[in-house]
């Protein structure tokens, strides 16, 4: 069994919600034949989209859905928040690593009328360190603040584009095969106090080693010159609010505003900006939401 078929198993670790719908055409009223009687018209049935929600996918923290709106569909919104659609009614959706038990995903129709369907997001068991040491309380100096500023508004910017990209609908792989160092979500506790969460998945290739896209995008920032924490930072737009980031490569092969498909190369892995060795830190965004990339590929093969 495929890792996406495991993914449309259960709700914790995937669900898959396939509503179909049709509508009947009745026979026309015809007169009484003069001669044999003939054989009455079949039943004529025409295939139509659902009326509710069809969807499949990871319903948990750090997961996603993707799916068909109902039939009529003007907007769409999933915890109150406006998100988009294709115009065959596909669409893409994410929970953020610490999203909350429910939310709600509602189509409001051209009639008016809303059809609203309530998720269940499941949590997940993160990898928690607790260290009997204070949490350092330095905070950022102005010399710093001077240099990151005008890079958050960089990758702020970059995470507004909007482009033609549908890697969003493809099934996703590992930009490298490479171990796994580091996993979305894990965290330090300080004596108490929560420290950041580990954003995105580390795969530790060697300094050198070509990274490939994990799926079609277009690249909406390469930096020409490394951020003080990212280092060479690459970013790709999926598309419908999907994105990936590239940290610490050690140089990128494509350029900003080029499409690029799954399995290109697009960078090599290296140790600039703050990493202690060689490796890829891959994360991922949809909207505002951090995701899990491990949730999109499967486990690594």
């Amino acid at each position: 069994m495929s890792d996406r078929s495991r993914a449309l198993g259960s709700v914790a670790s995937g669900v898959a919600i396939l509503l179909a719908g049709c509508t009947a055409s009745p026979p026309s009223d015809v007169p009484a034949p003069a001669g044999p009687a003939e054989p009455p018209s079949a039943v004529t049935f025409v295939p139509a989209r659902p009326s509710t929600f069809a969807f499949a996918g990871e319903l948990t923290q750090g997961g996603w859905i993707k799916g068909t709106v109902p039939a009529g569909t003007r907007t769409l919104a999933l915890g109150g928040q406006p998100i988009a659609f294709a115009p065959d009614g596909s669409f893409f959706a994410a929970f953020d690593r610490d999203a909350p038990a429910t939310s709600t995903l509602v189509a409001t129709l051209r009639s008016g009328e809303q059809v609203a369907r309530t998720l269940s997001i499941a949590p997940r068991a993160w990898r928690i360190e607790r260290v009997n040491i204070a949490r350092r309380e330095n905070g950022p100096t102005e010399a710093f603040l001077a240099l990151r500023r005008p890079e958050l508004a960089r990758i702020e910017a970059a995470r507004t584009r909007v482009t033609d990209a549908a890697g969003w609908r493809q099934d996703f792989i590992f930009p490298v095969k490479a171990r796994i160092s580091g996993r979305f979500g894990s965290q330090r506790v300080y004596r108490g106090e929560p420290g950041a969460y580990h954003s995105g998945l580390d795969l530790a290739g060697g300094a050198g080693t070509t990274f490939v896209a994990p799926a079609d995008g277009v690249v909406i920032l390469a930096a020409q010159s490394p951020f003080t924490l990212e280092g060479n930072l690459l970013m790709i737009d999926h598309g419908m609010g999907l994105n990936s980031a590239f940290l610490h490569c050690s140089q990128i092969l494509v350029r900003e505003g080029e499409h690029v498909r799954q399995g290109q190369p697009i960078g090599r892995i290296g140790a600039t900006g703050r990493a202690t060795g060689p490796h890829l830190h891959w994360s991922m965004k949809w909207n505002d939401a951090r995701i899990d990339p491990i949730l999109l590929t499967g486990p690594m093969q």
